[in-house]
């Protein structure tokens, strides 16, 4: 079927442009005010809502790395891609209910704040930095990246380019107006990112159920991909062993088994939940039951994604293997597993289509808005109020905010405009979790111990991070070779490249563990008493009713899931 856009598609999808830049012009409008202060411009001045809260990050997070990286994924490995979601939903609780108070009650603005608060000003000062690079160079390059690659591929012709100008343009006009306008646009992204996922995600299982025969329901569909792909329903890959087939191998080392479980899963999600910017902003300027009450929101919401980013991939998996899809799959000039989502939405009747690639970019732009947000945020408050501008007045600040915003989005462009990184080369969504490691489990380990360890001191903080950051390095690019393949902390595969590797979840387990003892040893040889210590007391973690049942419903509906698949 022809990936030409019919004027029905044309008509839907302008109509969401408009529909949301509209909206987002009347919050600016609405909510303005004579001069803006950097609380109102960063943080919303608490004026989100809950549900308000809990939208915004699902729709930050709902990104091209899900729609296109996870549908790829789901194309190669199945429902076990769905461990990232719904491990996020157990860890948004932990976040609600022991990480909000400590932020709360120490009124934390951003994330180096903290660190400055609880350890010293170095240790912020590396970190801003950190972050800084890792947000432009690898989440906003991916985003725009694969974003691109699946518009271009439903609309046709050489539009790679024109597409990542036109995402990077639309951005900038939701993000320019400060997180009230991206806090308040992304209820209308999440809204559409749904729907249309879910009309996409019904289709898909349509065209199954149609290319067997059973009459193209999305009920009858579902039966038929568990028929004809059963591997792809286990949560669970057995470790491989030497006559291992390669493909089986790869899902392994993307996906470790048990092992992932015990380690990289939750230092994942609970750096990218509890202590990333990106993420912790929405709910930063609202009181405690607010934060908590949208948190909530966000991991119920979080319990539905696979069925939008991860069963399409599956569905292009059994279609492409029974001869289906064969020239959508290579559209990019050879196969790429990442054309999964774009393949399937080149299926669409007219007018679906059109509500599809607006709930595309709905994800895409909510994204880059969310993440060039924190991008300012970080540079404004922690490196340019604190070393180069004390005395800026707000105004200045904000204005710094809106530069700093265009910066970041004229750098990603470049960096992605040849794929400088090379995301296309391993697949978009084991990009970004794999590089994000990198300084995932210094991270964890130093917020973990710096919130529930009075002990822990500043010189243990600044070891935590470069050891958390070296050690992923080691065991990520060297350690099979110097140690070599076996050891008693781990087995490294091959690759399928010639080379030897360690799956990367289980190179974020050993990191963090071995941080968090020399981080334990630093602080215990150094002096007994910490001033600096985050005001802590039990009643902080105290929950409501309200929010007791709904983290019961979250997690008798994961339960309810694992059973079904484990």
């Amino acid at each position: 079927m022809s990936n030409n856009l019919t004027t029905l598609d044309l008509l839907v999808f302008f109509v969401y442009l408009i529909g949301v830049s509209a909206y987002g012009f009347y919050i600016y409008k609405s909510k303005q005010k004579a001069e803006q202060s950097t609380k109102d411009y960063f943080l919303a001045e608490g004026s989100l809502t809950w549900w308000a809260i809990g939208a915004s990050m699902i729709a930050s997070n709902i990104s091209a790395e899900q729609f296109i990286g996870m549908s790829g994924s789901g194309f190669k490995v199945g429902v076990a891609v769905a461990a990232y979601e719904w491990v996020a939903a157990v860890v948004l609780i932990i976040v609600a209910v022991f990480f909000m108070p400590v932020y709360l009650k120490n009124k934390i603005f951003t994330m180096p704040q903290f660190l400055e608060q609880r350890y010293n000003s170095t240790l912020s000062l590396i970190m801003s930095i950190f972050w800084l690079f890792l947000y432009v160079l690898v989440n906003l390059t991916s985003i725009l990246y694969l974003g691109a690659l699946a518009l271009s591929n439903l609309i046709g012709g050489d539009s790679f380019h024109t597409i990542i100008i036109l995402l990077a343009i639309f951005s900038l006009l939701i993000s320019i107006g400060g997180m009230k306008v991206v806090g308040y646009t992304d209820v209308v992204q999440v809204v559409v990112l749904v729907v249309g996922g879910l009309v996409t995600t019904y289709i898909a299982l349509s065209l199954v159920s149609t290319k067997f025969g059973l009459g193209g329901g999305a009920f009858s569909g579902f039966t038929a991909l568990m028929e004809k792909a059963p591997d792809h329903f286990h949560m669970i890959f057995p470790k491989p062993t030497d006559a291992t087939p390669q493909p089986e191998v790869d899902k392994y080392l993307a996906l470790p088994g048990i092992a992932m479980y015990l380690a990289g899963q939750w230092i994942v999600n609970l750096n990218y939940w509890g202590c990333n910017q990106y993420i912790t902003q929405r709910a930063l300027g609202a009181d405690l039951h607010t934060a908590r009450t949208g948190i909530l929101f966000a991991g119920i919401l979080k319990l539905m994604m696979p069925v939008i980013v991860m069963l399409p991939g599956i569905a292009a998996y059994v279609l492409y293997k029974n001869g289906s899809l064969q020239a959508e799959m290579a559209s990019t000039g050879s196969f790429n597993s990442d054309n999964a989502y774009s393949a399937i939405l080149s299926f669409l009747p007219n007018g679906l289509k059109g509500l599809s690639m607006a709930a595309l970019t709905a994800a895409i732009v909510a994204s880059l808005a969310g993440k060039v947000n924190s991008i300012s945020t970080i540079f404004t408050l922690d490196i340019y109020k604190r070393y180069l501008a004390p005395e800026a007045s707000e105004k200045k600040q904000v204005w710094v905010g809106r530069l700093t915003i265009l910066a970041a989005v004229v750098l990603s462009v470049a960096f992605t405009w040849k794929d400088l990184l090379g995301i296309g080369g391993e697949g978009g969504f084991q990009f970004i979790q794999k590089y994000t490691g990198f300084i995932s489990p210094g991270i964890l380990a130093v917020f973990l111990l710096g919130m529930f360890w009075k002990r822990t001191t500043a010189t243990a903080g600044i070891v935590g991070i470069l050891a958390g950051f070296a050690l992923s390095v080691f065991f990520n690019e060297y350690a099979p070779a110097v140690l070599g393949r076996e050891t008693l902390l781990y087995t490294a595969f091959p690759n399928g490249k010639g080379e030897f590797e360690i799956p990367f979840l289980i190179c974020m387990g050993l990191s963090f563990a071995i941080t968090m003892v020399l981080m334990i040893g630093t602080s215990l040889a150094g002096p007994a008493i910490n001033a600096k210590a985050i005001d802590l007391n039990p009643g902080m973690f105290r929950v409501s009713r309200q929010t007791m049942t709904l983290i019961v419903i979250t997690m008798l509906l994961l339960t309810a899931l694992y059973v079904k698949f484990w």
